[in-house]
């Protein structure tokens, strides 16, 4: 098991893990660690592992076998040894900006209310497909509907529930193509904005920005169709 210390606090940017093992394939797990495993349309994060006598440049990370998180080299490379003491390091650029488009896609099925069908975040842009019949009649209303929330400065914080609290409210569940990872006994939630002010409430594994000024203005991209009735929507980093 990896203590996914990015759960607990997304900014946390280098510290200290210690090697559990390898995998067959070249990979490293450590007993916690601060990179973001691929899920949830939210890419690995990337990085570096440094310890005494060498330095490897982490590509990804990925999810292994129960609750372990794989780190990727980005080459072949020797790896350090079981039981070693590393120092590992962010690419916080890269995650960072997939925290603010993160939170912004949350915030765009906001201002879309429709069925999620699926989504995907880069570090320069990001998108979510929608159940949607017909193109949006209005895309700039729809840009600026969404910068007026990000404006409002909003705390992004979490929860956590019961699985079963969740399937009892399956309202909360906007992402027809992906249910929430349940099993554990407990889902995390993030909720942007607080009390009167609560603009969302999600289930989400994800890493998030603390408030919403953080992301910056958004510019829309395309509205592409994709099936008889699904839509996708295009936002950047303007």
């Amino acid at each position: 098991m990896t203590e996914a210390l990015f759960r607990e606090d997304a900014y946390l940017q280098e510290t200290y893990g210690t090697v559990s093992g390898h995998t067959p394939e070249g990979g490293v797990i450590l007993d916690r660690t601060i990179f973001y495993a691929t899920g949830g349309g939210q890419p690995g994060d990337s990085g570096w592992l440094d310890w005494s006598g060498g330095s490897l440049p982490i590509a990804t990370a990925i999810k292994g076998e129960g609750q372990e998180i794989i780190l990727v080299p980005a080459e072949p490379a020797s790896l350090p040894p079981v039981g070693a003491e590393v120092t590992q390091r962010l690419d916080w650029m890269r995650r960072h900006r997939h925290m603010r488009v993160h939170t912004a896609l949350h915030l765009l099925s906001v201002v879309i209310p429709l069925p999620v069908t699926g989504g995907s975040i880069g570090s320069e842009k990001g998108r979510l497909d929608f159940k949607m019949d017909e193109p949006p009649a209005d895309k700039q209303a729809l840009e600026d509907a969404l910068n007026a929330l990000i404006e409002r400065d909003l705390v992004v914080s979490d929860d956590w529930i019961t699985d079963e609290e969740l399937l009892s409210n399956p309202a909360m569940i906007k992402t027809m193509s992906v249910m929430p990872p349940t099993g554990q006994g407990r889902v995390r939630l993030v909720r942007i904005g607080q009390g009167a002010n609560q603009a969302d409430l999600q289930p989400c594994g994800g890493t998030h920005v603390a408030r919403t000024s953080e992301i910056g203005r958004i510019r829309f991209g395309k509205v592409e169709k994709k099936g008889r009735d699904n839509r996708r929507v295009t936002i950047h980093l303007d």
